[in-house]
């Protein structure tokens, strides 16, 4: 078990508390019996995370919805053990999703696994969508630093020459000038 897989179980025992069936989702080799807890009716949150990741991980695409749904969820944690998951699963949905959750104005809040994710899956949909809302983020008093640092390191890590712009524009940002400078400077051309 890596890192990060233990991470996410050790989280989930805590929710989970004493239970049984927490011990055999853990301990199952069954892709079968970890697909039924996803759609098997009265499910707790915990028991679907746990076998979303373990799916996902396996490369098991009846992981994918429950996935993306889980990578827009209100808590960081479910969020970043979705992403992870979702990197490993190759599914040829995810870009195009983690571009969408990205990119919607409406969970702005929730989209810093989504910028992270498009970085790590380097798919032609994460630049755009990087770009796209790396754009929104420079207003004035915009509350999102984070995700428009993770969008100027991203274009950084992708080295897409269509961000020039957008990443010109950051540097006349304090709290993203430094990286965004960086960025350019990783900028073929």
């Amino acid at each position: 078990m890596d890192v990060e897989l233990r991470t996410v179980t050790e989280r989930l025992r805590r929710e989970a508390g004493v239970s049984e069936s927490y011990e055999r989702l853990v301990a199952t080799g069954d892709a079968e019996e970890l697909a039924e807890v996803l759609v098997g009716a009265g499910q707790p949150l915990w028991a679907r995370e746990l076998a979303a990741v373990r799916l996902g991980i396996a490369g098991d695409r009846r992981a994918f919805e429950a996935l993306v749904l889980l990578l827009n969820h209100r808590d960081p944690s479910r969020c970043a053990a979705a992403a992870y998951a979702l990197a490993r699963l190759r599914d040829p949905r995810t870009a195009r999703a983690a571009a969408a959750l990205a990119t919607n104005e409406l969970r702005i809040a929730y989209a810093l696994y989504p910028v992270r994710l498009l970085t790590e899956l380097r798919a032609p949909e994460s630049a755009p969508a990087l770009i796209t809302t790396l754009g929104r983020r420079l207003a004035p008093h915009d509350p999102y630093g984070k995700i428009a640092l993770a969008c100027v390191e991203g274009l950084g890590a992708l080295g897409d020459p269509r961000a020039r712009p957008v990443l010109t524009q950051a540097c006349g940002f304090p709290r993203l000038a430094a990286a965004a400078s960086a960025a350019l400077a990783r900028l073929p051309g």
